[in-house]
C-alpha cells in the first residue's frame, strides 16, 4: 500500500494538467464570429403585409420587388414624367429602407445623362413617391437593418388618341 501511494500522488498531480482547459480570449472569439458573418446578405430581405405569408426567402424577396415597382409605377403615371420625357421608357430607383420603416428614393441616372433634367425628375420623384403601405425593413442577426437596391420602374407613355 505504501508503494502505491506515491505512485497515486503523482497521478494526482499529473492529471490536473488534464482537467486545464485553454479558454480563448474574447478578441479571438469575436474575430472568429465577425469573419463568419456574411455582411452582404442580410437573413430576412424588406416585406410588405401581402408578401410576408410567402415562406420561401426568394420568392418573398421576389414579391416585394414586384410590389415595389408596381406601386412606384402607379404613382409615376398619375404625373407627366412620360409625358415631359417620352424618350425616358425606363428610370432606376435606388430604394432605401432604413431600419425604422421609413424609405428613400433617389432616381439613378447614367453619369453622362444630359439629355433630361435630373433636378427636375428628382423632384418629381420625392413629390410622387409618398404615401406606401408600411414595410418591414430587412433583419439580419434579429436586428433590423439598413437595406438599399435599384429598381427599373418601367414608365408607360400614354397614347393620345
Amino acid at each position: 500500500m505504501r508503494q502505491f501511494f506515491p505512485f497515486f500522488i503523482c497521478i494526482l498531480f499529473n492529471s490536473c494538467q488534464y482537467f486545464e482547459k485553454q479558454v480563448p480570449s474574447e478578441k479571438e472569439l469575436l474575430q472568429k464570429e465577425l469573419k463568419s458573418i456574411n455582411w452582404k446578405e442580410v437573413d430576412e430581405y424588406p416585406s410588405v403585409p401581402n408578401c410576408d405569408k410567402i415562406a420561401d426567402k426568394k420568392l418573398r424577396q421576389q414579391c416585394f420587388f414586384e410590389v415595389m415597382s408596381s406601386l412606384i409605377q402607379e404613382k409615376l403615371n398619375v404625373d407627366t414624367l412620360s409625358i415631359l420625357y417620352p424618350e425616358l421608357d425606363t428610370i432606376e430607383v435606388k430604394v432605401t429602407v432604413f431600419p425604422n420603416s421609413t424609405m428613400k428614393f433617389e432616381p439613378q441616372f447614367p453619369k453622362d445623362s444630359v439629355a433630361y433634367d435630373t433636378i427636375k425628375i428628382d423632384s418629381i420623384l420625392h413629390a410622387r413617391l409618398v404615401d406606401f403601405p408600411k414595410v418591414n425593413p430587412a433583419i439580419k442577426r434579429g436586428i433590423p437593418v439598413k437595406t438599399q437596391f435599384i429598381l427599373p420602374v418601367i414608365l408607360k407613355a400614354k397614347d393620345d388618341k
